[in-house]
């Protein structure tokens, strides 16, 4: 096992791929929102604070944390804020994570973010597809997850996507769970240096100082309470900056 990697468990159909993994492969597993039905040994349920209480445990135990708002809006805000993240759980979990935890490698099952029409969107069956609700943050989930995949890897942190599914938004290189049990640190160290390879670090410090500059920035993370202040155009703009300097010809 990789010493500190952490597995992250979204709500999609084969988030429940999870549920026979062995945990010896994890230094701690995140779930997010309904994923806690998925398995008992989680050691973290992050979910916003409007996520109903009758869905949540009933029991947890001593080693076992609820994350609220309280405790990912102060991380996320050291990344920049919920408007350049993503303002959604899948991304705000790995923020918080990527800043709690300091892990190594950050695993993600479920996260897909991807809802085919007529087909079951979540694991429990039919659910709301929050990552495509119309939001300024949300405009484009490429681009929210290559922002990850930066900040990330400029901590010497892997991004790995488990899904084995056709399509998927998020922009993590793939790899199987057999294969993830068995990385090495030298491999770890390697597949680190090909992220950061893969972006332009001139023009990453250029994006980073212009979302400072447009100042989208709200302590309290409801950013939906100042939208008449935020340019949908704006973001939008900077969200292709992400792409631009992203070497797509190494893209996975």
């Amino acid at each position: 096992m990789l010493c500190n990697s952490i597995l992250i468990i979204g709500s999609a159909p084969n988030a429940i791929n999870a549920k026979s993994w062995s945990k010896s492969a994890f230094s701690h597993i995140v779930a997010i929102n309904n994923a806690w039905q998925i398995r008992d040994d989680w050691d973290y349920l992050i979910c916003p604070d409007d996520f109903p209480t009758e869905r949540r445990p009933k029991l947890i135990s001593k080693q076992q944390q609820i994350v609220t708002s309280a405790d990912y809006v102060p991380i996320q805000n050291d990344y920049g804020g919920f408007v350049y993240a993503g303002g959604t759980m899948a991304f705000t979990s790995a923020y918080w994570a990527l800043g709690h935890l300091k892990p190594k490698l950050i695993a993600f099952i479920g996260c897909d973010m991807v809802y085919p029409a007529g087909a079951k969107t979540h694991f429990y069956g039919a659910g709301t597809a929050d990552p495509l609700r119309d939001d300024v943050s949300l405009q484009s989930l490429e681009a929210k997850s290559l922002r990850f995949q930066y900040h990330a890897s400029n901590q010497n942190c892997l991004c790995i996507n488990l899904s084995l599914t056709t399509e998927s938004r998020l922009t993590f290189p793939r790899m199987s769970f057999d294969k993830l049990q068995h990385i090495t640190s030298s491999q770890h160290n390697a597949l680190v240096s090909i992220e950061k390879s893969k972006f332009d670090e001139d023009r990453v410090r250029q994006v980073l100082s212009d979302e400072i500059a447009l100042g989208y920035y709200f302590e309290t993370g409801k950013y939906w309470d100042y939208l008449s202040e935020i340019c949908n155009q704006s973001v939008h703009e900077i969200d292709q900056l992400w792409f631009s300097f992203y070497d797509t010809a190494t893209k996975t």
